[in-house]
């Protein structure tokens, strides 16, 4: 009996074990739902399919019936294809819903490639019907007359479908239009036309045509905030000025130096004239010693040589009287 009464138990667990493994492979609820919900499923190639293709049917049974009730038909495998490609079939049921409400031209495969390109599906569907604004950060520009401005712009967008794969992002936009209100404010006569009227700026760069080859549509540009920065014209003209006035005065020192320079290159000239004739003085008495000593001077030359010396040097004196007394003076 005790035997027969662990068969019986052993059974029974065997039995369990199947019954669990049936309801796992066979999810009998979901088909239940499905069926009530009138979308089509089968058990067998559909519900246990996906089971072994490791894709849970929760997600793709609830899927089907959400669309159907929104009046979309989809099929089962290409559900199960875009969770295996790694997409969100969920969310890309909820774009396909909110476009189809919204009269959007959106197919299943152009919503599951933006999805698998890693944008927001579901946002982007909802941009297309709500437009998004976006700010830019402070830009700074110089007109002409050198007056620095400072403007924030409020750009709306709106999602493109057909540029979404591949189109550039909100970043892009926000690059060109900063550069497009930097143009616009440099191309300027003066800061005060910019402050006067300042839909200019976004009438000009609207005209550019900022949003090709992005993912959006630019509805309108307003010029939120305009600011005056700093004089840039005067800040750079005092820096030049400065800059000038530093390089007269280097080259006036070079000149300073270079006159120096000169003037003790003529003192040292100087001083080895007066060297040479200093020599040469020192020469003359040994020229009349050796005259003296050859009999080719005799005492009353030399006397008369003398005489002719004085004399020179009285004549001299006589003839620059002024020179002396200014010499004297200035001593």
């Amino acid at each position: 009996m005790d035997a027969i009464a662990g068969l019986s138990g052993i059974a029974i667990f065997v039995i369990v074990i199947i019954v669990l493994l049936f309801l796992y492979l066979v999810p009998i609820t979901l088909w239940l739902s499905a069926l009530f919900a009138g979308v089509r499923i089968k058990i067998v190639s559909d519900l246990v399919g996906m089971r072994f293709r490791r894709v849970p049917p929760s997600v793709i049974v609830k899927s089907k019936i959400t669309a159907s009730k929104a009046g979309i038909s989809i099929e089962t495998a290409l559900l199960e294809a875009h969770y295996l490609a790694g997409g969100n079939v969920i969310k890309v049921v909820n774009a396909l819903i909110s476009a189809n409400k919204a009269n959007l031209d959106l197919s299943f495969e152009k919503a599951a490639a933006i999805d698998l390109a890693g944008r927001d599906v579901l946002e982007a569907v909802q941009m297309s019907v709500l437009p998004k604004v976006i700010e830019t950060p402070m830009v700074a520009a110089v007109a002409k007359d050198g007056i620095q401005l400072k403007a924030v712009a409020r750009i709306t967008v709106r999602a493109n479908i057909e540029r979404l794969v591949g189109g550039a992002t909100e970043q892009t936009i926000l690059a060109r239009v900063g550069e497009g209100i930097v143009s616009t404010i440099g191309s300027s006569a003066s800061h005060k036309d910019v402050l006067e009227n300042p839909d200019s700026i976004s009438k000009v760069v609207l005209t550019k045509g900022l949003d090709a080859g992005t993912a959006f549509e630019i509805l309108s540009i307003d010029i939120a905030d305009v600011d005056v920065g700093t004089n840039i014209g005067a800040i750079l003209q005092t820096d030049q000025a400065e800059a000038d006035l530093k390089v007269a005065r280097a080259k006036a020192e070079e000149r300073r130096a270079a006159a120096v320079a000169s003037e003790q290159e003529m003192r040292a000239e100087v001083e080895k004239m007066r060297a040479k004739v200093v020599e040469a003085e020192a020469e003359v008495p040994k020229a009349i010693s050796e005259a003296f000593r050859s009999g080719n001077l005799g005492i009353m030359d030399y006397y008369n040589l003398r005489n002719v010396q004085s004399d020179t040097d009285m004549r001299n004196s006589i003839a620059k009287p002024d020179e002396d007394k200014d010499k004297k003076s200035d001593g």
